[in-house]
């Protein structure tokens, strides 16, 4: 029998990090050896999350205190701004390991651009070179020989995927693409916050970052080398009163001789075969609660009155394609492994 691929999780106590645990512990072709957090070390993981008791996991411990020996890959699901110290000094301890990381610190190929969305300049340039973008349906080629790739983030996964072949086919106008994306709670984080308690946020819909979300960066980042020129998106996030599940409503100019069924029509062609993306049949709109809990995307296209536009609607779980199932089917790659390894699971409804 083959050895397992040894993974580590940094940042295991956040709802990502979970995730993770939740799916790699029933991967048949990976263990977990370590697992770290920060105010939960010294702690049982089934002390921290009560589903995973039963399980023999190892104890959280602090990023200080993890071992290397014997980890193959690390799954970094640290807060934005931190990581990119902790990833440079993990590769100085061990060039050859391998790393999936699900915080915004290498998603943007340009350091300017970086400075500008998050305010400070990145700590580790050549790492951020090196870094591939981690799509795996619009970028597997540059990921499966990379060293560390960067999990996009869970809005922009969700509107990227339906929107960038439609860019490279020259269907649609790169100047004139609205998205409003609402997001379940958990896209929060797990930190206590006063404006997250349930009688904050329940029974009402809020926008949040408006004009202003980083996930705009990747945006325009991807959308403008699908187009082959600058593409500025105008991009809305909402947050809606549900655990899990983000929903996306772009809407799009046709370029000349375009129509909204050559727009389903491309993305068909595009995710034929791929595991994970269903594109409906033309006319029928997707619905959160279909793909929650599974790393299945649910796209759909309809014709608006309009003749000049297309409404395109893109769904997808936030903790699972949006950020740890995706992150697992990244490692499936870089490791040789299929890529439906461990993701195999359904959505669950009711």
């Amino acid at each position: 029998m083959t050895a397992p691929l040894n993974v580590a999780i940094l940042g295991a106590s956040g709802y990502t990090g979970s995730e993770l645990v939740r799916l790699l512990a029933r991967h048949p072709r990976a263990a977990i050896r370590a697992l770290t957090a920060d105010r939960k070390a010294g702690q049982a993981m089934a002390d921290v999350f009560p589903q995973f008791a039963g399980l023999d996991l190892p104890r959280l411990v602090t990023i200080a205190e993890l071992d290397l020996a014997g980890v193959d890959l690390v799954f970094c699901a640290l807060p934005h701004g931190t990581t990119q110290t902790v990833i440079k000094d993990l590769f100085a301890k061990k060039p050859e390991l391998k790393v999936v990381d699900l915080s915004a610190d290498f998603r943007l190929t340009d350091p300017e651009a970086y400075a500008t969305w998050y305010g400070h300049a990145h700590q580790a340039l050549e790492l951020q070179a090196e870094a591939a973008f981690g799509l795996v349906e619009l970028n597997r080629e540059a990921i499966r020989g990379a060293r560390l790739v960067a999990n996009p983030g869970c809005h922009s996964t969700t509107s990227i995927l339906p929107v960038v072949p439609l860019l490279r086919a020259g269907l649609i106008d790169p100047a004139n693409i609205v998205i409003v994306s609402s997001t379940g709670m958990s896209g929060a984080g797990r930190a206590a916050k006063e404006e997250m308690l349930f009688s904050e946020v329940s029974e009402g819909v809020h926008a949040y970052g408006v004009g202003k979300h980083r996930h705009t960066s990747e945006l325009d980042q991807e959308f403008g080398k699908a187009a082959g020129r600058p593409s500025l998106a105008t991009f809305t996030p909402q947050l809606i009163p549900m655990n899990r599940g983000i929903y996306a409503n772009i809407t799009v100019t046709l370029a000349a001789g375009a129509t909204a069924e050559r727009l389903h029509e491309a993305l068909a062609t595009t995710y034929a075969g791929e595991p994970f993306v269903q594109v409906l049949p033309f006319g029928k709109v997707p619905q959160s609660r279909h793909v929650r809990g599974s790393n299945n995307v649910q796209l759909g296209v309809i014709a608006d009155r309009g003749p000049d536009r297309a409404i395109v609607i893109s769904t997808l779980d936030n903790l699972v394609k949006g950020a740890s199932g995706q992150a697992v089917q990244n490692m499936n790659l870089i490791s040789g492994f299929p890529e439906t390894e461990g993701l195999n699971q359904l959505a669950i409804f009711p």
